[in-house]
């Protein structure tokens, strides 16, 4: 039996990422449907955004985004809402058992469309934030500007460091009438008849990796950290520095497998972190040409058209490459470089290395498993998750789907295909229920 009211009411997609931002350009612009996006974050992009390169064209993640945002500012698009700095509280079911009510919560929008991003706001501040941008490398102020390529592209204000009314210098600076810090928080409904879960990961916390040093020695840092220090808009400029001194660093150790295919931390594959020291023992060799970065892997996981992509480093004679596992990491005291006691499986001895830096690749954590924590989800609605944290049950029958690191481990190139997928599953169910 054909239920159009409930067809008609718009999908809602948790997560306003890569896959995320994609589901729901290719729902609107395939069938002309609305969809409702909500981000935790105060922009839409996602972790992408942080990225200074993807693999494997190396091309800046603001090139494919900014395409994006054009088609959800056009016209057309107008079937896209978004809500950022907003989460989702509850979810139930509607009483036709068809669709779904969801409660949502967003924070206080203190910033309204009327920014300029002049930046005056940010000169009289007077309290300073670390940059969760930046992986907290630097600083910035209270109100802010979250990066270059954020969108809706205006300022946004910390809650935990603004002071608020004991200060308002910001308000009383801008000229646009931008800013009210007087804003309150917003609870609203939704109805929808479908949900993608596409919120995306976030790295492993490797400070249970207490045999490699990251938060006790400076120089160890982790692959999502490098990325911001390549970038042009990261801590340094762009320059590859190491924070103990700031010296441009030539002799890098990438270390793959930091927490992942470990029982006792992440027990699979993040199946992305290969390429991304591939791409970053790139980076290094792009930016300072006489650098010779090593890579210690347990094995170089490149499938199908990747190939290439590892074939281009290890033609690069001055990117090495050790089979073996790092079991230890101390530092030296008055050079701040590291030493790293290392198997060299090939040769089946035990060695030390000295390294300036060491870049550990770190595996990606499904956000969905601590997301699911703090929604109250309703009487008869399915959500899988597996031991590791991803959703393996969609309940695509009843209308829950997820892209993206929610269903599994994925690259840039692949989650937009999941986008894709879950995009195409919501449109089927909606044909079969309207013409059932």
């Amino acid at each position: 039996m054909s239920n159009k009211s409930t067809s008609e009411n718009p999908v809602l997609i948790i997560g306003g990422g890569h896959s995320g931002v994609s589901a729901a350009l290719e729902i609107t612009e395939a069938a002309n449907k609305k969809v409702y996006i909500v981000e935790k974050r105060p922009y839409l992009g996602g972790r992408v955004l942080q990225m200074y390169k993807y693999f494997p064209k190396l091309c800046p993640p603001f090139c494919g985004f900014e395409i994006n945002t054009k088609r959800i500012k056009s016209p057309f698009e107008s079937n896209i809402k978004f809500f950022v700095s907003s989460t989702v509280e509850e979810i139930a079911k509607e009483e036709n058992g068809t669709g779904y009510i969801v409660k949502i919560r967003q924070k206080p929008q203190f910033i309204n469309d009327n920014c300029t991003i002049c930046g005056e706001c940010a000169k009289v501040c007077p309290e300073a934030r670390p940059n969760d941008f930046n992986y907290d490398m630097d600083m910035t102020k209270a109100i802010y500007l979250p990066n270059i390529s954020a969108f809706p592209l205006k300022f946004t204000v910390d809650e935990k460091y603004c002071k608020f009314s004991s200060c308002k210098k910001c308000e009383e600076v801008c000229k646009y009438n931008a800013i009210n810090l007087n804003a309150s928080e917003n609870i609203f409904e939704l109805k929808v008849s479908d949900i993608i879960f596409a919120s995306g990961w976030k790295p492993y916390n490797v400070e249970k990796l207490e045999n490699l040093g990251f938060g006790k020695f400076k120089n160890v840092i982790t692959n999502v950290m490098l990325e911001r220090l390549a970038s042009d808009g990261g801590p340094t400029g762009g320059k590859i520095l190491r924070p103990s001194d700031g010296k441009e660093v030539n002799n890098v150790a990438f270390i793959q497998c930091a927490g992942s295919r470990n029982e006792n931390h992440l027990p699979y594959c993040s199946a992305v972190c290969c390429m991304a020291s591939l791409k970053q023992a790139l980076y290094l060799r792009e930016k300072n040409p006489s650098s010779a970065p090593t890579i210690f892997y347990i094995d170089l996981r490149t499938p199908g058209r990747y190939e290439n992509f590892l074939n281009r480093a290890t033609c690069d004679e001055n990117i090495k490459f050790n089979k073996g596992v790092v079991g230890k990491i101390s530092e030296e005291a008055v050079s701040n470089n590291l030493i790293l006691d290392v198997e060299d499986i090939l040769s089946g001895k035990k060695m030390k290395f000295t390294a300036e830096m060491v870049v550990l690749a770190v595996g990606m954590v499904p956000n969905i498993k601590d997301d699911l924590k703090n929604i109250k989800i309703g009487e008869g609605i399915n959500i899988g998750i597996d031991e590791n944290g991803f959703i393996f049950n969609q309940d695509g029958l009843n209308g829950i789907f997820s892209a993206g690191v929610s269903k599994f481990p994925l690259d840039v190139y692949m989650s937009g295909q999941s986008a894709t997928s879950s995009a195409l599953s919501v449109l089927q169910r909606n044909y079969r229920r309207d013409n059932g």
